[in-house]
């Protein structure tokens, strides 16, 4: 599967899982929320003591399974690596996520207050490889 058609099924496809690796080389797991940013890359919030940015700080290589609404549906794998931008530079980047994904917030204001109290940070994956290649 080229790059670019793993990334319009994550816009249209958001729900996915991240897999990291524990210091252990273990797999580590998470439901995310996935979008494309404006260079390509897969973007996901998370907040900054959460396992999944602990590990990618570590060790950036990391995986997603993207999926459908359907669970039995079609289904991606996308290998890739991650760099972690944390607050303040993540703010507009953490804008544009939620733009990309829901539109207008209705107090902007509002939601950069959150993700301050909430110590957001933004993941950015650099697409590697897409599958599966059928």
């Amino acid at each position: 599967m080229d790059i670019s058609t793993a990334l319009e099924f994550v816009r249209a496809n958001p729900r996915g899982i991240i897999i990291t690796r524990k210091r252990s080389g273990d797999p580590q797991t998470s439901l995310i929320v996935a979008g494309v940013d404006d260079a390509g890359r897969v973007v996901v919030s998370a907040r900054v003591r959460s396992w999944k940015v602990r590990h990618l700080r570590r060790d950036p290589r990391v995986t997603l399974t993207m999926f459908t609404d359907r669970f039995f549906g079609e289904w991606i794998q996308i290998d890739g690596t991650a760099e972690v931008l944390s607050l303040p530079e993540a703010m507009e980047p953490l804008v544009d996520y939620y733009r990309s994904m829901r539109g207008e917030h209705p107090d902007w204001d509002e939601y950069r207050a959150a993700m301050t109290a909430e110590q957001r940070v933004l993941i950015r994956i650099a697409v590697e490889h897409a599958g599966p290649d059928r």
